[in-house]
């Protein structure tokens, strides 16, 4: 709660006025049974139209005033709720951004996607209720039943043996149904999750005529969903009728006892009719009540699943000497020193004992076999992920010693999956430098031998690009990445099998222009091609996360068995 207070503060003078503006509506909703007993009593019974014509007049003006104020109420609730979803979703979704690869893998985005839609939605609409409902529920209740002893306290006992069953009936029901309440939440997670993957890979779907079989998985979730949620509902349900039945048997006594009192003179006609409003009153009030406490119920697992990933440290973040942001990237240079690595729960090395060291402007070839763990190698460069024991240097400096801006800024990656954004070519560029000239861009683009593809195209630069670059080829979306990337001019540039799209004669092209544009850069390039391996001025040869060997490309022909293979695997023979 203390989080979100943060957030509600910025409305504390809405939430100040709201209880006021709802008192003075309960008060005019409480009041009327009163005239209408005075009206019945003093008028109907005795035939004076005029206390009938002015006290129906004082209840019209009454409910006027009631609904003008819950209509400004309804304003500034709605205002309200309204504003601090926005404010929590924006708090939560930079709170995402922070999370490492790690932790956004053990949370799965459809969750953070549900967490950030469905869960905030319905806090909101609890804050909502509150506003409009919550202080009204009591107040009626209050004022209803202090009326009715007014009346006649006897007939009040009636109620006010009645309400403390309906307070616990209510309670525990909604004690049993809150469970369900989360796992409807995580049922939620589990569609999203299952309609996010058809989506993104809706291309390889249908390319292998598996529509039906996508489509049975969606009716398994969604038929998961429905059950748990009519498990949860059936155990809510259970509330009205048992609010109804205790209701009914109040109603049926105050009818028989305050009939007979009628009858012996001891209450008149128009006070058991007001007794009997009143009753009603205090019957809505305890649904309205019922229904909020569901509705806490439902949000307060909504809040749980907020509140997690707010609460969640990052497992990468600054270190205090990297909060310092001291140590600046000048030169690029790698060593990694005696570097065993493995992921969060994982129970073997990924990485064992790598140690090796790129001069400043080296261009390093990485390669091995399919899960030889040659990206996991590199990702610990820019500190995506932390070492388990070892160090990888940059200039001297552990990176974990760096600020995680600094080290971001000044390391380029590009990701054989590399994604674009929906937007321009041009906005989807300027991701590596925002404030890039139209002359740097144009750089990065023939670098990347890009600029005669995208000036092809009716719109150049400008043209737009469907979501993760739908409308271009995958070895047009790679040249346009590797442009991003060349364009903050790193330090340090990774290329992660990024060139896998494209023909050797191109990836030759690029690899020169790399060359020529960022010739004091230190570039690690993951390939399985042996032109690439050729042109490195060093090569890494990765065998189940160990290195094998560490050569230029003439010593390894030589010595290693692997890069041997590798090589004489890709001649041509005739």
């Amino acid at each position: 709660m203390k989080k979100y207070w943060q957030i509600l503060k910025k409305y504390k003078v809405n939430l100040i006025v709201s209880p006021f503006l709802v008192l003075i509506f309960v008060l005019c909703e409480t009041i009327q049974p009163l005239f209408m007993a005075k009206i019945i009593d003093k008028g109907v019974m005795v035939g004076d139209l005029s206390v009938v014509t002015t006290t129906g007049l004082y209840m019209i003006l009454i409910s006027l005033a009631g609904l003008v104020v819950s209509i400004i109420n309804v304003f500034i609730s709605s205002r309200t709720a309204i504003g601090f979803g926005t404010d929590l979703r924006t708090l939560l979704f930079n709170k995402i951004q922070q999370l490492s690869f790690f932790d956004i893998d053990r949370f799965s985005s459809a969750s953070l996607i549900t967490r950030l839609t469905n869960d905030i939605s319905k806090i909101q609409q609890v804050i909502q209720m509150a506003m409009r409902i919550l202080l009204r529920s009591p107040l009626m209740m209050v004022l209803a039943v202090f009326f009715v002893v007014r009346i006649n306290s006897d007939l009040a006992m009636i109620l006010v043996a009645a309400i403390p069953i309906l307070s616990l009936a209510v309670y525990i029901i909604l004690k049993k149904a809150f469970p369900f309440f989360i796992k409807v939440q995580q049922k939620v997670d589990r569609l999203n999750g299952v309609v996010r993957e058809n989506l993104i890979n809706i291309r390889v779907v249908k390319s292998f005529v598996r529509e039906d079989f996508e489509a049975n998985k969606f009716v398994n979730s969604s038929e998961d969903l429905r059950d748990m949620v009519i498990r949860a509902s059936n155990i809510v349900v259970t509330i009205f009728p048992a609010m109804q039945l205790i209701m009914n048997i109040s109603v049926t006594a105050i009818l028989w006892f305050g009939g007979r009192k009628v009858i012996s003179g001891e209450l008149e006609v128009g006070q058991l009719i007001a007794f009997v409003n009143y009753l009603s009153q205090i019957l809505i009030s305890l649904m309205l009540l019922s229904m909020i406490m569901m509705s806490f119920s439902r949000a307060s697992a909504s809040s749980e699943r907020i509140i997690e990933v707010l609460d969640t440290e990052p497992s990468l973040k600054d270190t205090a000497e990297g909060l310092l942001d001291k140590h600046k990237i000048n030169e690029g240079s790698v060593v990694f020193r005696n570097v065993f690595f493995r992921y969060d729960g994982g129970e073997n090395d990924v990485l064992k004992d790598i140690s090796f060291h790129a001069k400043q402007g080296e261009t390093i070839a990485v390669v091995g076999a399919t899960g030889s763990a040659k990206s996991s190698m590199l990702q610990l460069i820019p500190r995506l992920y932390d070492v388990a024991s070892g160090e990888v240097l940059i200039d001297g400096v552990n990176v974990k010693d760096y600020n995680l801006d600094e080290l971001h800024s000044r390391i380029g990656m590009v990701l054989q999956n590399n994604e674009l954004f929906t937007g321009t070519i041009i906005d989807n560029l300027k991701w590596g430098k925002p404030d890039a000239t139209n002359e740097e861009i144009e750089e990065a683009a023939k670098a990347a031998q890009a600029h005669d593809f995208i000036m092809s195209f009716t719109d150049g630069y400008e043209t737009l690009l469907g979501r993760g670059g739908i409308n271009v080829s995958g070895g047009q979306k790679q040249r346009i990445c590797i442009a991003r990337a060349l364009l903050r001019k790193p330090k340090i540039l990774i290329l992660d099998d990024s060139t896998s799209a494209v023909d050797s004669d191109t990836e030759q092209k690029i690899r020169a222009n790399l060359d020529a544009l960022l010739h004091d850069t230190t570039v690690f390039i993951i390939t399985q091609r042996i032109n690439t391996m050729q042109s490195a001025d060093k090569v890494i040869v990765l065998e189940d996360g160990e290195i094998d060997a560490i050569g230029t490309p003439s010593e390894l022909i030589e010595k290693s068995k692997v890069y041997q293979e590798i090589y004489y695997s890709q001649q041509i023979a005739f």
